[in-house]
């Protein structure tokens, strides 16, 4: 399957709702005004210069500050253009919102004044990003009466568009994440009083067998950024303190016993306790010990996610969760055939799906561009195949050029290949985390990198068709599809197919065999059916269960153990094969998971046919699997997968930029309740989590609705009077630019001094790249010991400040 394959089905995207970032843009702070701010222009008057096409019934001023975006004001198709609102009463202005739906301004002065005549220019404002929302301070010093965008320079041929022009008296105030925790767990208690302190002495307890792995995981993961120790002690249930005895710490228990987790859902689920005397996790598997880990790693400051130690003040809120998945199956597909993954970034990617409670791990090892699995020859070997050829020949071949020879991506497609101890490895460092590897070999069709390998299956039936004095196919590194297939007539096709299987399942312990089977073109339909009938039977005989995309439902599939992977075309098929071969259903909807689309307009690459324009996070949140396939229930569907296809897409850094946040979103979708999710609830506790992945390293795209939190944090010092002390802060703020921050820092004697923030790691949309934290930095020299305050204040437009205080004390 391919992430640029044209779609039938195609979606349009409302970019009337897509909202892209400017200078400054929506922010959580952590301080904030206690009342919400009022636009002030809804019962103002607007004018403007021109209306377009002079239609005042379709783009007239009043259009711009009616509270609704589905509306707008359109200038006429000059720069020198304006729009402004007269307030209905002198008002101090706090700051604009500016929010532009598709023709934007590339440039633009906003002003005040006071009589409509004399114009106080507050700020010029150049972007090249649409659409967007633009969020500029103005913070007036004495009352104004007009506020006014004086535009400098569209963005294309046609006038400036405004959907809302909204002003503000006060900033808005802080949103409150709450835990922040992403997927949303079933229930949640939050009975109030003292957190759980994790200290150095703290000690963590694993009760039974079952419960040391997630003990350890646990331990590891905390380790650090605390500097702690953490010792864990495998212990018997009878062995539990009923608390804290004597002086020592607070325990944190972790156990896995039989009807530990919530009734009905053993497998996953988990109760987590967590008081100020001790951490109670208790669940009936490994598994759903691990899924409680992650929780717990998130009640945790978002420090916790530092690679080196951090000074800190590590609590975990008191809570009582209750919780389980609604679907068994959520699932990451990562594409290695067409551009290589090595073992290390496998892990990487594994790491970053674990913490939201992704359970599988569906590896595309085959395709056109490359075969990435080493698969031994057979002691009884009737066409002599030399299957060492697929690795040694086509693990050298990958993503190149597209036919028009323009490069895929931002540079050829990465080879190599797994050796089997590699592959063991993915599999031992999945089940760690809790995720089982689903394997996929690509057949009858995506089958080039075979044909170009392997001499014997270039028979009569199969295509391409070698050249003359060739025997084999050329290599392909394009992105074209569907235009290889094996020969159903021949029956070294069914020896390959069945060898390899063979091999692939005995390297993977879990119940998962993907046979692809996904758009055979050339293949005729009796050739289709007669090929994937067959290796369907043979993935059955080794004792797995078979795994086909949504083309191959239509096919004899094995009675009550077949799934079927859903991405694009008819969903009666699969209702069908539901009803009538008693199939379950892992959904991929290309328009809700697929992450090589682009994420909003910003991006310079990435497809738009599953949406019809770019697939933002919201289609990846807002749908329910549980009624997507009509004619089918709920039970009918083993769960949910986001799949990264490797066209363009180039080492992990570029796969963890299209992924996340989307495949948190997916996570959420398969985890949570349908009658609990709200998307602004995920937002809101998605932006809390911002901090955290930028401190692990993961590299998410910075999602222009998401009020990604600004957080801040600085160490105590201790230093000798009259010598200079330095305190120093770092910063997450996903995002953002030192350009579009201002910070100070005021002591408590009263002095305050603006801040330069430094970026050593700037973000880049067109180079696929977050920002990493940003620092900050103040000196001072005190020369009468003391005890002082440095409080760091940073502030977006329109948000009230983040503070961060640090104590400096001088001997």
């Amino acid at each position: 399957m391919s992430a640029l394959s044209t779609s039938p089905r195609r979606r349009l995207l409302a970019l009337a709702g897509l909202v892209i970032a400017a200078t400054l843009t929506a922010a959580t702070p952590t301080a904030g005004a206690t009342t919400q701010p009022v636009n002030l222009a809804l019962n103002g008057t607007a004018t403007a210069s021109s209306v377009e096409l002079n239609d005042s019934s379709r783009f007239g001023t009043a259009f711009a500050k009616d509270g609704r975006t589905d509306t707008r004001w359109s200038s006429g198709y000059q720069d020198d253009n304006w729009v402004q609102v007269k307030l209905a009463s002198p008002a101090h202005v706090d700051h604009v919102v500016l929010r532009w739906p598709n023709a934007c301004a590339r440039d633009y002065v906003l002003q005040t004044s006071t009589d409509g005549t004399a114009w106080h220019d507050v700020t010029r404002v150049q972007r090249d990003a649409c659409p967007r929302t633009d969020v500029v301070d103005v913070q007036s010093e004495t009352p104004i009466s007009f506020v006014r965008m004086q535009g400098k320079q569209r963005f294309s041929q046609y006038g400036y568009s405004l959907s809302e022009f909204e002003i503000y008296d006060q900033p808005e105030p802080a949103v409150a994440p709450g835990l922040g925790l992403v997927p949303k767990p079933v229930s949640v208690t939050e009975p109030g009083g003292a957190p759980f302190g994790l200290g150095a002495g703290t000690r963590i307890l694993a009760a039974g067998p079952a419960a040391v792995a997630p003990a350890r995981y646990l331990a590891s993961a905390l380790r650090p950024a605390t500097g702690f120790d953490l010792p864990v002690t495998p212990v018997s249930d009878a062995a539990i303190p009923d608390g804290p005895r004597g002086n020592s710490p607070a325990p944190i228990i972790v156990r896995v016993r039989p009807g530990g987790g919530p009734a009905g859902h053993e497998a996953e689920g988990y109760h987590l306790t967590v008081s100020d005397q001790r951490v109670d996790l208790v669940a009936s598997t490994t598994n759903g010990a691990l899924n409680g880990v992650q929780t717990l790693r998130q009640l945790l400051p978002q420090w916790i996610e530092s690679r080196t130690p951090v000074s800190y003040s590590w609590t975990v809120p008191a809570v009582s969760i209750t919780d389980y998945p609604r679907f068994a199956h959520r699932g990451v597909m990562l594409d290695v055939a067409r551009s290589f993954y090595p073992v290390p970034e496998v892990k990487r990617y594994i790491d970053d799906a674990a913490r939201f409670k992704i359970n599988r791990l569906h590896l595309h090892l085959t395709d056109d561009q490359g075969w990435r699995i080493a698969v031994g020859n057979p002691a009884v070997n009737p066409s002599g195949i030399d299957y060492g050829l697929l690795t040694k020949v086509s693990g050298a071949t990958a993503m190149t050029y597209n036919s028009s020879g323009q490069l895929m991506g931002t540079e050829l497609g990465v080879t190599g290949y797994y050796t089997k101890a590699d592959y063991a490895e993915i599999v031992r460092y999945a089940g760690v985390n809790g995720m089982t590897v689903i394997p996929e070999i690509d057949v009858p069709s995506h089958i080039n990198a075979a044909l170009h390998a392997i001499p014997q299956l270039n028979t009569a039936g199969s295509q391409p068709r070698p050249a003359a004095g060739q025997e084999t196919v050329p290599s392909n590194g394009t992105p074209n599809v569907g235009y290889s297939s094996l020969d159903a007539n021949s029956e070294v096709t069914y020896e390959f197919v069945q060898h390899v299987l063979t091999e692939i399942a005995r390297l993977t312990p879990g119940p998962y065999l993907h046979i692809g089977g996904d758009e055979a073109h050339v293949t005729s339909h009796a050739d289709y059916v007669t090929m994937v009938d067959r290796f369907a039977a043979q993935a059955a005989a080794l004792g797995k269960t078979v795994v086909g995309w949504n083309e191959y439902a239509g096919t004899a599939l094995p009675r009550d153990n077949a799934v079927i992977q859903y991405w694009n075309g008819d969903r009666t098929a699969v209702a069908n094969a539901v009803r009538d071969r008693g199939a379950k259903v892992v959904l991929s909807p290309a328009s809700n998971t697929y992450v090589p689309q682009k994420q909003d307009a910003r991006q310079p690459v990435g497809g738009t046919w599953a949406c019809g324009g770019p697939c933002g996070l919201d289609r990846h949140y807002n749908w329910d699997p549980g009624t997507y396939i009509p004619g089918i229930g709920q039970s009918d569907v083993l769960g949910v997968e986001s799949a990264l296809w490797g066209e363009f897409i180039r080492h992990i850094d570029q796969a963890e930029y299209y992924a996340y946040p989307r495949i948190a979103a997916t996570a959420e979708v398969g985890w949570t309740p349908q009658n609990l999710r709200n998307y602004g609830d995920f937002t809101t506790r998605l932006a809390k989590l911002g901090g955290r992945l930028t401190l692990s390293g993961t590299n998410f795209f910075p999602t222009a609705d998401v009020p990604w939190t600004i957080a801040a944090h600085g160490n105590d010092l201790t230093t000798p009077a009259g010598t200079p002390a330095t305190v120093e802060w770092i910063v997450t703020a996903p995002g953002e630019t030192t350009a579009g921050l201002t910070a100070t820092v005021t002591w408590n004697d009263g002095t305050t001094e603006p801040i330069t923030l430094t970026q050593p790691k700037e973000g880049s949309i067109s180079l696929m790249r977050l920002n990493g934290p940003l620092q900050a930095s103040a000196t001072r020299t005190f020369n009468t010991p003391a005890t002082y305050v440095a409080t760091l204040s940073i502030k977006r437009p329109g948000q009230t400040p983040t503070e961060s205080s640090v104590t400096v004390t001088t001997n």
